[in-house]
C-alpha cells in the first residue's frame, strides 16, 4: 500500500510541477498563484499521507480506516478532475477539458453517495439435472463483503439490506464473507441485532473471507488473528448463523436432499488472494462424510477455488464473492468491462462449465475507495433453483 500511494503521489506532483513551469507560474496575481500551488501541494499528497498516519497508530482502528478511505477519496475527486482537464489543456480544447474534468467530478460523488447505496437485484435461475425434485424452485438469496467497518451509518445501511433481503422471500440465505473489514468488533450489538433479523425457512448458512481472518490487524498482541476470528464466528453464531468453516451441511425437502458446504480462508493463502491462479491446495476436509452424488451448494469466498471444487466432485453450484468487480464497472449491452477482469479469469456474475455453475456477487461494502462505480453497485443475488 505504502508504494502505491507514494507513486500516486509522485506522479501527480510531476504532472503538476510541469503544469506550473509552463503555465502558472506566469500568473500576474502572486496570491493566485500561491494558493494555486498550495492547493496542488496538498491534495498530491494525500495518498502518502495516509500511510504515514496509519504507522503512526498503534492500530489501525474503524476511524484509522475510514480516515484512509475517504482521503483517498478526496486525492481523486481533486486531482483525477485536474489531470483531465491538463489533458485537454495540451490539446488546445479548454472548454472539452473543463466539461470532462466536471463530468469526473459528478462521476465520483455518484459513486461516493448513490453508488455506495443503490442496492440492485440482480435475478438468477440454475437449471441442472442433478437437482432433485423436491428442490425445484428453491429460492436462494446471496449477498458477500460487507466490509461493516467501512460503512458511513452501519446501522441504517445494514437496516436497508436486511429489508431488501426479506423482501425477496428466499428459502435460503447466504453470506459469501468479508463481513467485516479488520476485525470482529465491528460486528457489534447493533450490527448483530439487524442481522440477526434475517429470516428464511432454512435459515442462514455463511462462510469467512480474507477480512475475516484477523490478517489486517495491525496489534496483533493485543488481539491475535485466531482470537478475532473465533470471537467473529462465535458472534455470527449468536445471531442464528450457521457458519460453515470447512464443513458441510444437508438440507432436506419433501423428502429430498441436497447438501451445502463453506470453505474457510487458510491463511496460506492470503499472498494469492488477488492472484489469477491459485496453487495446489487441499479443500477435501470441507467434504467430508457428504456423498458426490448429491447436488451441492458450496460456498467459497475466492472464486479462483472453483476448478478444485469441482475437480472433487462438488460444486454444482458455486457462491463466491471477493473481487467487487474492483468496485468500477461498464456495462456496454451484453459485454461488461472492469479493472477486475485483468486480474481474475472468473469476477462477476454467472459462470458455467460442464454443468456446474460459479455466481461470484459483487458485495455490498468497499474496500479501499469508498465508492462504487457504474454498474458496480452493491449487489444481492436471489437464485432460482430448477430441474
Amino acid at each position: 500500500m505504502f508504494w502505491s500511494a507514494l507513486l500516486l503521489s509522485i506522479a501527480a506532483l510531476v504532472v503538476d510541477y510541469a503544469v506550473w513551469r509552463r503555465r502558472i507560474r506566469h500568473w500576474r496575481v502572486a496570491a493566485y498563484r500561491k494558493a494555486y500551488a498550495a492547493f496542488v501541494l496538498t491534495t498530491d499528497l494525500l495518498p502518502g499521507i495516509v500511510p504515514v498516519v496509519l504507522a503512526l497508530c498503534r492500530d489501525n482502528g474503524t476511524a484509522a480506516m475510514l480516515f484512509a478511505q475517504w482521503c483517498f477519496f478526496a486525492f481523486l475527486i481533486t486531482v483525477v478532475p485536474r489531470m483531465v482537464f491538463y489533458l485537454f489543456l495540451a490539446l488546445r480544447m479548454p472548454r472539452i477539458g473543463a466539461l470532462l474534468a466536471a463530468a469526473s467530478v459528478a462521476v465520483l460523488l455518484v459513486g461516493a453517495t448513490r453508488g455506495r447505496h443503490a442496492f440492485r437485484t440482480e435475478e438468477v435461475v440454475i437449471r441442472s439435472e442433478r437437482l432433485p425434485a423436491g428442490f425445484d424452485g428453491f429460492r436462494i438469496v446471496q449477498f458477500s463483503d460487507t466490509h461493516i467497518g467501512t460503512m458511513c451509518r452501519p446501522d441504517r445501511e445494514l437496516r436497508r439490506l436486511v429489508d431488501a433481503i426479506d423482501a425477496l422471500r428466499p428459502d435460503l440465505i447466504v453470506f459469501s464473507g468479508d463481513l467485516v473489514n479488520i476485525r470482529y468488533t465491528e460486528l457489534d450489538s447493533a450490527a448483530m441485532r439487524i442481522l440477526g433479523g434475517l429470516r428464511a425457512p432454512y435459515g442462514v448458512v455463511s462462510s469467512v473471507g480474507n477480512h475475516d481472518i484477523g490478517y489486517y490487524i495491525k496489534d496483533s498482541v493485543s488481539l491475535p488473528a485466531e482470537v478475532n476470528l473465533a470471537r467473529l464466528i462465535g458472534r455470527q453464531r449468536a445471531m442464528g448463523w450457521r457458519v460453515l468453516d470447512d464443513a458441510s451441511e444437508s438440507l432436506v425437502r419433501d423428502g429430498d436432499t441436497i447438501t451445502v458446504s463453506g470453505l474457510s480462508f487458510n491463511p496460506a493463502l492470503r499472498n494469492f488472494r488477488h492472484a489469477f491462479l491459485l496453487p495446489e491446495y487441499d479443500i477435501s476436509a470441507a467434504y467430508d462424510s457428504i456423498p458426490d452424488r448429491l447436488f451441492n451448494i458450496t460456498v467459497s469466498h475466492l472464486p479462483q477455488l472453483w476448478p478444485n471444487i469441482t475437480a472433487l466432485g462438488y460444486g454444482d453450484l458455486t457462491l463466491s464473492g471477493h473481487v467487487h468487480s474492483m468496485q468500477m464497472k461498464l456495462r456496454l449491452g451484453d459485454r461488461r468491462f472492469s479493472p477486475a477482469q485483468w486480474m481474475y479469469e472468473q469476477w462477476s456474475g454467472l459462470y458455467e462449465e460442464r454443468g456446474r455453475y460459479l455466481y461470484i456477487n459483487d458485495g455490498i461494502g468497499c474496500v479501499g475507495f469508498p465508492m462504487r462505480l457504474g454498474a458496480a453497485r452493491p449487489e444481492i443475488t436471489l437464485i432460482t433453483l430448477r430441474r
